[in-house]
């Protein structure tokens, strides 16, 4: 596997263009449970262009009824993006890391949660007003909302590091 660079400008400019709208190549979460780590990772897929196809572990959309829990659900995301940093099944796909707030960029995504360390929101950094970063979400839509706009207890920032591909 080579390692390289995740196109974090394309992946704000997908979010740009579907985050009032939905493509319809994806299903809509958003009556079941929320549309927000769907779009997530539709942004994350645009700037990475590689899905893992590990049974259960992996990382992949191919319809409503195939498709990893990671790319739906926010635990699911996380615990892919942060353990393919290690190397998930074949490893391939985007990888990342859990950083403080200062090391993330756009195209990096922030999980919110509950004081029970339940976490149920991942927006995707579009942008930065100061050093306040600036949003993109589905299921309350938004673009360049400020994340303080947000009432949450906890939060954490996933830095993705760069995409493993076979060539």
């Amino acid at each position: 596997m080579i390692i390289k660079e995740y196109n974090r400008r394309a992946a704000v400019e997908y979010a740009r263009k579907w985050a009032f709208k939905r493509n319809p190549n994806y299903y809509n979460f958003d009556k079941l449970g929320g549309d927000c780590t769907n779009f997530a990772s539709q942004c994350v897929y645009a700037g990475s262009g590689i899905m893992n196809y590990t049974p259960t572990f992996g990382w992949y959309y191919i319809s409503t009824d195939n498709r990893t829990a990671s790319w739906t659900g926010v635990e699911y995301f996380y615990n892919f993006l942060t353990g393919n940093a290690e190397g998930i099944g074949d490893g391939a796909g985007p990888f990342a890391n859990e950083v403080t707030a200062d090391k993330i960029e756009i195209g990096d995504i922030i999980q919110l949660g509950r004081a029970n360390g339940d976490f149920y929101h991942s927006p995707v950094v579009v942008g930065f007003a100061g050093r306040q970063p600036l949003i993109a979400a589905h299921t309350n839509d938004a673009y360049g909302r400020p994340i303080s706009s947000y009432r949450y207890e906890r939060i954490r920032y996933i830095h993705i590091l760069g995409v493993r591909t076979d060539g």
